[in-house]
């Protein structure tokens, strides 16, 4: 069983705390922090100050551990505050952590990759099952095992799907391929521009191809138009009162037609059509 608890039990009120004295939580799942938003929010602290304070535990060694809030501890030190707004929760490591990535996972700044690695480490370390995960989160199970699923990806997919800005819903359809099949598709998926359904019809024609007609079965289709094309000649040329005789003999797999215009024209006349 999981640690249970409520996020907003042992909470004491807002202080303030030196930039310096508070580290990172070391389970955030979030690694990369786009600069350019780091730098936005920077500037809108320099204006508005921080509008929600950080969430952080006192640590064994005198310092405090971030809860909630590395971005805005980043953003406030590129500002250059030397002090920040925080509320000081009274939690163990373990409840920190769980905390943290709870927290993050709920950010929609991580992508799904992230959020998959973070629901594995709740799992792995912490006990959580994928049920009381989904309940913290206020998602379905099924989501939450959905989202593991993406781990099964190599490293070299996953980077590829970023790259190409793939949903979450593209990646969850390649799964359904087997593995040496994944890569090609993503990179045809990403060429020719598929959104989710399009890459869905795509991997589902994959797995299950239309037969391919034969060479042999298009002949026959073709040679049963030309027969019905000379049937309907023969059938018009009676309609309109041409004079002449035709045959139609099937004999050692062939079909033989004969037919035979009598040459009544003026001598004259065919020889002018003929120059």
């Amino acid at each position: 069983m999981g640690v249970i608890f409520k996020a907003k039990e042992r909470m004491s009120g807002m202080t303030e705390l030196k930039t310096g004295v508070i580290f990172p939580n070391p389970n955030q799942p979030r690694k990369d922090f786009d600069p350019q938003e780091l730098a936005g929010l920077a500037q809108s602290i320099k204006e508005n100050g921080i509008l929600q304070p950080l969430t952080v535990r006192k640590a064994d060694d005198g310092r405090y551990e971030l809860i909630a809030g590395e971005r805005r501890l980043r953003a406030a030190k590129l500002a250059g505050l030397q002090t920040v707004p925080v509320i000081i929760a009274e939690r163990t490591a373990q409840e920190s952590a769980i905390l943290s990535i709870l927290e993050n996972i709920q950010r929609s700044d991580l992508n799904y990759f992230e959020e998959a690695e973070a629901i594995s480490k709740l799992i792995e370390y912490y006990g959580l099952t994928q049920e009381e995960i989904a309940k913290k989160l206020g998602k379905a199970q099924s989501t939450v095992a959905n989202k593991l699923r993406l781990l099964k990806l190599p490293a070299e997919i996953k980077k590829s799907v970023i790259e190409y800005g793939f949903k979450e819903r593209q990646v969850r359809a390649l799964l359904r391929l087997p593995e040496e099949q994944r890569q090609a598709a993503a990179e045809k998926i990403h060429k020719l521009n598929f959104n989710a359904v399009q890459t869905d019809e795509y991997i589902e024609e994959l797995l299950h191809p239309r037969p391919v007609k034969s060479r042999r079965q298009w002949l026959f289709k073709e040679k049963l138009l030309y027969i019905n094309n000379i049937n309907r000649t023969i059938e018009t040329m009676k309609r309109s009162g041409v004079e002449f005789d035709s045959s139609k003999r099937i004999e050692n797999g062939y079909i033989e037609y004969i037919i035979r215009i009598p040459q009544d024209a003026p001598k004259q006349a065919l020889a002018d059509e003929t120059r």
